[in-house]
């Protein structure tokens, strides 16, 4: 790659990100492709999210990042490690909540916000993200952003009513799910599916992938492939354990900023393009619990295989 690192190509989306428009010409949904990136807690949807943020700021494109989880560290790499206000506190104040109380410019001037959640051991944490989503409108965030692309980074261990907000009630029309190889990765992906199994067919989010992340033995790409496989789905983009990411993270950036010509920052820049051009969104069709467990069970055995670590590739099932 040039030393240009902003040289990247991305198809060009029609104004409002390509969303329908309603009758009479006026958009049926906020400026912007809307786009949910779910995953089970630790997994890396944040470094995720943020590099993917990154890369699309960098192209050119004007970028909203909101953090729904409640520990309020999505936007943290793109602003520094700074502190920034959340939404829910803010609102606990009883004052007047304007836009720039509870935002941040970022990198290459991302917007970041963060949703945040309720006092610790009170409330739903899930509930805060609909609040936050109910004030961001009233203050017609993105109508006055007007924004290409707007990435709401979720918690997805539990997809309770508060958490599947932004694929439920057309706030998003994809999402993305974020896994390792790991079997509880999987299962927490493989729920996320029933969820957007659910509400997809009456207007919520459909599935654009998965993004695999922090993969490091050499069958994990196989499993990921074999699982969107048997769910009727697609693998985004894969993204190598690094020690680069953790560095650009005790940088407080993200691998675009700190490390722009690294193997990662192309890697990030890869998964965003491949997600700002791609239209192929598809209704996942979840594994039942017994079929994931006897699907995991038949890749233990393979994995285990001595050769099959040796050569990276499946082996038959063993004898058990």
């Amino acid at each position: 790659m040039s030393d240009n690192v902003n040289r990247i190509s991305f198809h060009a989306r029609p104004a409002g990100g390509g969303k329908p428009v309603a009758a009479g010409g006026a958009a049926s949904a906020p400026p912007g492709t809307h786009i949910a990136i779910y995953g089970k807690g630790g997994i890396g949807k944040s470094t995720t999210t943020s590099n993917i943020s990154a890369a699309l700021a960098e192209a050119g494109y004007k970028v909203i990042q909101i953090g729904c989880d409640p520990k309020s560290d999505s936007t943290n790499t793109l602003r520094g490690n700074h502190y920034l206000p959340t939404i829910l506190d803010s609102v606990r104040g009883g004052n007047k909540v304007h836009l720039a109380d509870i935002s941040a410019t970022g990198f290459k001037g991302i917007l970041c916000i963060e949703s945040g959640g309720p006092v610790p051991g009170v409330g739903c944490a899930g509930r805060g993200i609909n609040a936050a989503v109910t004030l961001l409108r009233e203050l017609r965030l993105f109508e006055e952003f007007k924004p290409d692309y707007v990435l709401y980074d979720v918690l997805g261990d539990v997809v309770c009513g508060g958490f599947a907000v932004p694929i439920r009630d057309g706030i998003t029309d994809r999402a993305y799910v974020v896994t390792s190889s790991d079997f509880m990765a999987i299962y927490a992906a493989n729920n996320l599916f029933k969820a957007i199994n659910k509400y997809a067919p009456t207007g919520g989010a459909k599935l654009g992938g998965v993004i695999g992340n922090g993969l490091s033995a050499v069958y994990s790409n196989a499993i990921i492939d074999d699982f969107a496989d048997r769910t009727g789905t697609c693998v985004a983009g894969y993204v190598p354990r690094s020690l680069v990411v953790s560095q650009s993270e005790l940088y407080g950036k993200t691998v675009i900023e700190a490390n722009p010509k690294s193997e990662h920052a192309d890697i990030y820049r890869a998964l965003a393009r491949h997600i700002a051009d791609n239209d192929d969104l598809v209704i996942p069709q979840p594994l039942g619990t017994n079929d994931l467990r006897d699907w995991a069970r038949d890749w233990g055995d393979r994995v285990f295989n001595l050769d099959n670590l040796e050569t990276g590739a499946p082996a038959a099932r063993v004898a058990a």
